[in-house]
């Protein structure tokens, strides 16, 4: 993440009261170095205390291509001091007034404490020049410096947004093969998700994947065999006929794909990847999705987002999520439990295995539901605790963030070879249901962990991105 710090003053203050400058420097060096731990890449670019430092600053800040803007309110500032630089700099701006002391008291106060102290002043006049010149700014910080709680989960926030903002204008997503029959809401246009999300789109071929098969040794076969072992359970099976325990022979398949699958992504320097395809009876083409949901679901425990089913809207969404995160596991809707107000979510094929709740399970399935082909599968329920759930919708007008906060809570789980997670969002399962469906969201979704609404609504209105929240 590149975080870009300036702080504002009023010039004519440096002659009248000696000292007031430098004390200013001070509080944001402090400030900076909060930044920095939070692993903030920050670049300090001064105070700026006319217009014409400001339009010099202004280059200099948009020259670096930070991923979200700091401005440190150190004092009353004529908003002169900001205009040319909001103007410039095309990313979030955060207005940041912490003031040192608790409360300016009447009995000792002096006109040199108010200045130090007026940290608030200027921040609507900051606001409203803003908004007119058609750059509203992002939000707004306003605490204590030193031990200020807010203040340090505010930071936290607005680093979390940095860093997927900064992931996205580099990353390299992979679309490979086509949308599944009928499923319509799958389809996006690829320069669409670019102008959308700055990413690119990579398109891909199975047969980039199955001609790295060759170079994978038995050597690291047996290794990643050991892996996968070590990172799942693999139980006897229960009540559902397609669903057995795993088989030797999908156990190797899996471990040889996930091999094959890395030396694809790192060949094409890929940091997620939305699939779907078929192939024909019989061939390795038709063989190879069932083989690589395994491997899928430890990358996607790596932070790298694997979508099957072609969603690369829901790819993007899971990416997101981890990059604040808050991790990003492939889901859908399933069914209803009316009787203690919850509802099964959940997805066949890979998932965020640092998400589980207790240890993942893998199964070998006869067949998979809906879809071509079979081999080993993985099932798990999301960490219990808050959730939060990012489906990535697209209407008429372009894309949609549709959110919604819940609770993971404690319930058995259907022994078939898929992730469900007992989601509650309230006390009224239907209606929630009924509102969410009304929202428009794709029918895919990102579960992640924690309530980080607020987070993906900046992280939407940085992109220009609708954002529906769903109570």
């Amino acid at each position: 993440m590149k975080i870009a710090l300036f702080s504002v003053g009023h010039h004519p203050y440096w002659a009248q009261f000696p000292g007031l400058l430098e004390l200013l420097n001070e509080k944001t060096t402090a400030l900076e170095q909060e930044l920095k731990k939070r692993n903030a890449e920050v670049g300090c670019f001064g105070l700026v205390d006319s217009a014409e430092l400001a339009a010099e600053t202004a280059d200099k800040i948009a020259a670096w291509m930070p991923d979200i803007v700091m401005v440190h309110m150190a004092t009353y500032a004529s908003s002169a001091t900001f205009a040319a630089i909001v103007q410039t700099v095309h990313c979030p701006f955060v207005l940041v007034a912490l003031q040192p002391d608790e409360r300016l008291d009447p009995a000792t106060a002096t006109t040199f404490r108010q200045l130090y102290n007026d940290d608030i002043c200027s921040v609507p006049e900051f606001t409203g020049v803003a908004e007119r010149l058609g750059r509203p700014v992002a939000g707004i910080i306003v605490g204590r410096t030193g031990d200020d709680p807010h203040v340090a989960a505010e930071l936290d926030d607005w680093c979390r947004v940095a860093a997927a903002l900064g992931s996205l204008k580099h990353a390299r997503i992979g679309l490979m093969g086509h949308a599944m029959e009928h499923m319509f809401d799958m389809q996006a246009d690829p320069t669409a998700v670019a102008a959308a999300f700055g990413v690119h789109v990579a398109m891909c071929e199975p047969h980039e994947i199955l001609r790295e098969l060759p170079a994978v040794t038995e050597e690291q076969i047996v290794e990643r065999e050991k892996i996968i072992l070590e990172s799942f359970d693999a139980p006897d099976p229960g009540v559902d006929t397609i669903a057995e325990k795993l088989r030797a022979d999908d156990l190797r398949a899996s471990a040889r794909a996930s091999l094959a699958l890395e030396r694809f992504i790192n060949a094409r320097a890929l940091d997620g990847l939305a699939y779907y395809f078929e192939g024909a009876e019989g061939s390795a083409e038709r063989d190879l999705p069932g083989q690589m949901i395994v491997g899928n679901s430890l990358l996607i425990g790596q932070g790298f987002p694997m979508c099957g089913e072609f969603d690369i809207k829901t790819c993007l969404a899971m990416y997101i999520m981890d990059r604040i995160g808050a991790g990003g596991s492939f889901a859908e809707i399933h069914p209803i439990d009316f009787s203690r107000e919850t509802v099964l979510i959940g997805h066949d094929g890979p998932h965020h295995i640092k998400l589980a709740q207790g240890k993942p399970i893998v199964r070998s399935l006869k067949k998979f539901h809906g879809k071509p082909g079979h081999g080993a599968s993985v099932e798990f329920s999301i960490k219990q605790g808050p959730i939060t759930i990012l489906s990535m919708g697209l209407t008429r007008k372009g894309f949609r963030f549709v959110v919604a906060e819940g609770e993971s809570v404690v319930g058995d789980l259907p022994k078939t070879g898929n992730t469900n997670t007992h989601a509650s969002f309230g006390p009224d399962i239907r209606g929630f249901l009924e509102r969410w469906s009304m929202a428009c969201p794709t029918h895919h979704f990102a579960l992640g962990v924690g309530h980080t609404a607020k987070t993906l609504k900046r992280i939407a209105d940085a992109l220009g991105i609708e954002f529906v929240y769903v109570s």
